[in-house]
């Protein structure tokens, strides 16, 4: 049994026993939670957490090492952006349209607004682009603050080049770095499944399974999004011949760890390894393209703003003009730039969509209580548009590297 099987499972069985305690044993949850569940779950969040800098890190260095000078590095840049932008505006559009058809928040009944909920508003734009450039590359690195590590990693790979053979001994030490990352990555993916299972009976256990028959048509139009959005993604795959099949074998075991663990960040050690060894995308582009893209590409952080921000207008009766749609899809494309690729962002850049739209945000409530569960979906969608872009540049990129160099389709 391979290991994306296994986390299935796991996924499978932590429902089961979410749905056994909530039903059956509700007086033992918060002791059952609080003792085994929560602890064991936040335990493997924290071991994947550990290879993230380390392997982003290295990873982006030994990338840029093999890139040719920094036009090469502006023009991957500007590529990807250009594709970011583009497919992202599908997403949205996708979120967005599936929600004006199947119009989920009508009727919606039977919820309490909690005065409890407390978000804080993102940042703006001009302030989130200032604070992507560190005052001290180490201090990104302690503080694991992705677009800044990104930010210092290509830095430094520019001075890598410029420094020639001087800088042998630096590039052999992040070679080093790398290797023994993903063999650690490789130790702690042993207990994958069962930081799955803890993680997915906890939210089962503690919100229980009514509040998805509550919100059963929002859960049903969220994951026909979804479907939707991986679909044009297959359909991009199979126009440049890059064999969709064995690109979604390719990174299951990524996918089912993206789905169970509802983080970006969390999954990004796999993504990579999935992607280079499991597909054969080329490593300066894998290196380079994969924790860009986790870092600022999110399409199912666009779908759920979009779609959210419609679900929360049909609930108020809100009319649908020309200027509202216009406030949540520019608001919804901007935030999605900008979510963080941890469990619960959602509600975060939620609170800045529904303000820039005049939505209320008391609406935020009403999908606290199932964000875990759409939060995997979400994240899967991420992963999953990240590592198309990437295939996306290097086809874009292919009449750059001679036919040799080229990885061949296996």
């Amino acid at each position: 049994m391979n290991l994306s099987t296994f986390i299935l499972i796991s996924l499978a069985f932590g429902v089961a026993f979410g749905t056994l305690l909530n039903t059956t044993f509700s007086e033992n949850i918060e002791l059952i939670n609080q003792s085994f569940l929560a602890p064991v779950g936040e335990s493997f969040l924290r071991l994947i957490q550990f290879v993230v800098v380390p392997i982003v890190f290295s990873s982006l260095i030994m990338g840029l090492t093999r890139i040719q000078g920094a036009g090469q590095v502006g023009r991957y840049t500007v590529k990807l952006m250009t594709s970011y932008l583009i497919t992202s505006s599908i997403a949205l559009c996708v979120g967005m349209g599936t929600a004006y058809c199947l119009q989920p928040g009508s009727g919606v009944k039977g919820f309490t607004i909690s005065e409890n909920i407390s978000i804080t508003e993102a940042p703006s734009l001009i302030s989130w682009l200032v604070s992507l450039i560190p005052v001290n590359p180490l201090e990104a690195l302690s503080t694991g603050n992705l677009l800044q590590i990104i930010f210092s990693a290509v830095l430094l790979g520019i001075g890598v080049q410029l420094a020639k053979e001087k800088a042998k001994p630096f590039v052999e030490l992040i070679e080093s770095i790398y290797h023994i990352s993903e063999k650690t990555l490789s130790v702690i993916l042993y207990v994958a499944p069962l930081g799955v299972f803890a993680l997915m009976s906890s939210t089962i256990a503690t919100q229980g399974l009514e509040i998805v028959a509550k919100l059963f048509l929002y859960v049903l139009g969220l994951v026909i999004a979804s479907s939707i959005m991986i679909s044009l993604d297959m359909i991009a795959l199979f126009i440049l011949k890059a064999e969709p099949i064995r690109f979604l074998r390719s990174l299951s075991e990524a996918i089912a760890l993206a789905f169970g663990t509802a983080s970006s960040n969390a999954a990004l050690p796999v993504v990579l390894q999935n992607i280079q060894e499991n597909y054969g995308l080329r490593e300066e582009i894998a290196s380079f393209a994969i924790p860009l893209g986790t870092a600022l590409k999110r399409d199912g952080a666009a779908i759920l703003q979009g779609f959210n921000a419609l679900f929360v207008a049909q609930i108020y009766q809100v009319p649908l003009t020309p200027s509202l749609l216009t406030a949540i899809a520019v608001s919804s494309l901007l935030v999605s730039f900008s979510t963080p690729g941890v469990p619960g962002s959602a509600l975060i850049t939620m609170a800045t969509v529904l303000s820039a739209s005049g939505l209320p945000l008391e609406a935020i409530a009403l999908v606290a209580g199932i964000d875990r569960l759409t939060d995997g979906f979400k994240t899967v969608i991420n992963i999953i548009g990240n590592s198309v872009n990437a295939i996306i540049l290097s086809h874009w990129e292919a009449e750059q590297v001679p036919e040799a160099e080229q990885i061949p389709v296996r």
